[in-house]
């Protein structure tokens, strides 16, 4: 099989937007990526973090054994016929059907009729030619870009030669794409078989009648190349590039230190070049180069033998981080934030206390600025038409589709260094509001909404409600990122929120934090921490009240009953609480600005009492 390049992205898109499964859509052709088993482990860097590694083989199985970033190139300007310049992941032209541009033959790319046109040093132009076209010599190839896909995942190949015969059919002519009339809209599109003369229109495979007109699902997974034929569910029809075609199913957590004992954390994050080592002499050269690379920043103010005897009781089974067990990886975050004195001199979590806004010290029981952090996130699958339900729980995670074929040994994952702001609330504030009337008012509208909207789902209607406390800490995370974002240098996409939420008497948390990472090793520039000091987060925080005691959609936006219309949101829109979906944990989901501010539909659930009146 030829290999040839075909386009470059980017090794965080490898995770969050082009993962095993997903199509790349190239100006010039379609590709799919293939699954993990296809990937040159060799090229692909491991990732330390135990924590992460610990949840995704509770999830994934026990064989998960590392987590590692995907292969990417070191050097530009590589020879692109050497081996180095071939470093990637592995493709294969999808959806298998191209058709003409000019004479609108449909056929499969391998089936005789077109030609591949390799560039090597311009591989973007890389593209399928038809080249004996009776409408002109050489003219080019483009995908079909009609395909199908499932809630279960599987993508297939439209079924041309079933939609145009209505059914099987004995017929293998060969097929023609062609419009009528002005727009592009479906029911202009038209195909026909040159060997019998039937046609029909591409309206048909869309809508109500796609159920009659379309085959049963066949299973497929191309990146896999297999089929499961117990495959119950209904294929649609989707257009290549819909966004719904793949949705990543991913977990993070922040780099936080496990071991009380600096010199054994640094051992734990740089395991991956002390694993093997056997001697005091091996360490000493590793540590050498690692001070010339900075590597491991902080390891050359330990002498060889100590570093030996930490690796050793690493080997022991003696460290703290060998007996991780938490269902929920955010409590030992938690638990870190809110130390009484948290780390800062942590290379990884640089913190630094800072005094509450005077006028919310009632509300507000402390701030944390996080000069440095870091964050590890995980591609553990995917799914396609619907996007996954939040959840780590094995009964409410949705049908997601393998990443290789057999159970994965890796996962790909990917590492971002930043800076945030936490904020944590004073509980017994949090506790009495939340025993209000009128909050448990809203939290029954927005639990019908919840419940209607996994009921069409099918899905349990009990499970899965986030509580009324993370509605509130959630709405104003949003709130403030949107406040952020006007001040800080960075745009709203580039902020992001984890909320800390639960009522559970053994493990109570209310606090948000919102950050900002970028993939190269020095982070960000400082400018979300500035904003945290006292005097500008007060006013920032007063602005954001402000700014949402009126809605530009009101009085609809505050009037919005979510058990209407089993929508996951209440009082809330994209007026005045909707924030990019890169930048929230829930997909704009379980939001009510209500909870926290006066509106024209309820004022007696807002947590700071007042809003307008008391901070406009």
């Amino acid at each position: 099989m030829s290999t040839h390049l075909v386009g470059q992205v980017r090794p965080s898109q490898l995770l969050w937007t082009y993962g095993p499964g997903a199509l790349i859509d190239l100006p010039n052709l379609s590709v799919i990526t293939m699954g993990l088993d296809r990937w040159d482990i060799n090229r692909c860097p491991p990732v330390e973090e135990a924590r992460l590694l610990a949840a995704v083989s509770r999830l994934l199985g026990p064989q998960v054994e590392r987590l590692r970033t995907p292969p990417f190139l070191i050097d530009e300007g590589v020879n692109p016929m050497s081996a180095e310049g071939k470093i990637g992941v592995p493709v294969r032209p999808f959806p298998r059907w191209l058709r003409c541009v000019k004479c609108g033959l449909l056929g499969e790319f391998d089936s005789g009729l077109f030609n591949i046109k390799p560039n090597p040093y311009r591989p973007e132009q890389t593209h399928f030619v038809h080249a004996n076209c009776e409408k002109g010599t050489k003219s080019d190839a483009v995908p079909a870009r009609f395909l199908l896909a499932c809630r279960n995942g599987h993508l297939d190949d439209f079924p041309w030669h079933w939609f145009v015969h209505s059914g099987p059919s004995e017929c293998r002519g060969t097929l023609r794409f062609f419009e009528r009339g002005a727009s592009l809209q479906t029911e202009n599109l038209w195909v026909k078989c040159d060997s019998c003369g039937v046609s029909r229109s591409l309206v048909h495979a869309f809508g109500k009648e796609a159920q009659e007109n379309l085959p049963a699902c066949r299973g497929r997974h191309p990146h896999l190349d297999s089929y499961d034929h117990s495959c119950s569910e209904a294929p649609r029809a989707v257009l290549l590039g819909a966004t719904n075609s793949w949705f990543p199913v991913t977990l993070s957590v922040l780099a936080i230190p496990l071991e009380k004992n600096h010199l054994s954390q640094l051992v734990l994050d740089g395991w991956e070049y002390f694993s093997d080592v056997e001697s005091p002499d091996e360490v000493r050269v590793i540590v050498k180069t690692l001070s010339k690379s900075g590597g491991l920043p902080g390891i050359e103010q330990y002498e060889p033998l100590d570093i030996w005897q930490a690796i050793q009781e690493k080997n022991n089974g003696n460290s703290q981080t060998d007996i991780i067990s938490e269902v929920d990886i955010k409590i030992p975050e938690w638990d870190v934030l809110t130390m009484a004195s948290p780390p800062s001199d942590f290379p990884q979590f640089l913190s630094r206390k800072t005094e509450t806004p005077t006028a919310y010290k009632d509300k507000i029981d402390s701030v944390l600025l996080l000069e440095r952090l870091r964050e590890v996130n995980a591609l553990i699958g995917y799914t396609r038409v619907e996007a996954p339900e939040e959840s780590l729980n094995e009964e409410e995670r949705p049908p997601m589709a393998n990443l290789s074929r057999g159970r994965p040994t890796w996962v790909p994952a990917g590492e971002v260094y930043g800076e945030g702001i936490f904020i944590k609330f004073q509980e017994e504030e949090v506790e009495n509001w939340a025993k209000r009337i009128a909050v448990h008012g809203r939290d029954q509208k927005l639990r019908k909404g919840h419940q209607g909207w996994r009921n069409t789902r099918g899905l349990n209607p009990e499970e899965g409600y986030p509580s009324i406390r993370y509605a509130m800490l959630h709405t104003f995370a949003h709130l403030l990122i949107r406040e952020l974002a006007l001040e800080c240098g960075y745009n709203a996409a580039s902020i992001r929120e984890r909320i800390y939420a639960s009522d559970d008497p053994n493990s109570r948390m209310a606090g948000v934090l919102l950050y900002t990472a970028a993939a190269d090793s020095d982070g960000t520039l400082g400018g979300l921490v500035e904003l945290g000091k006292p005097e500008n987060l007060e006013r920032l925080i007063t602005q954001a009240l402000t700014r949402a005691t009126i809605c530009s959609s009101d009085p609809l936006c505050s009037e919005h009953n979510p058990g209407d219309d089993r929508s996951l949101h209440s009082a809330s829109c994209h007026a005045c609480s909707l924030v990019p979906e890169t930048s929230c944990e829930r997909g704009n989901r379980y939001l009510d600005r209500a909870l926290l501010v006066r509106t024209f539909e309820c004022q007696d659930a807002a947590f700071f009492e007042g809003g307008r009146n008391s901070y406009g």
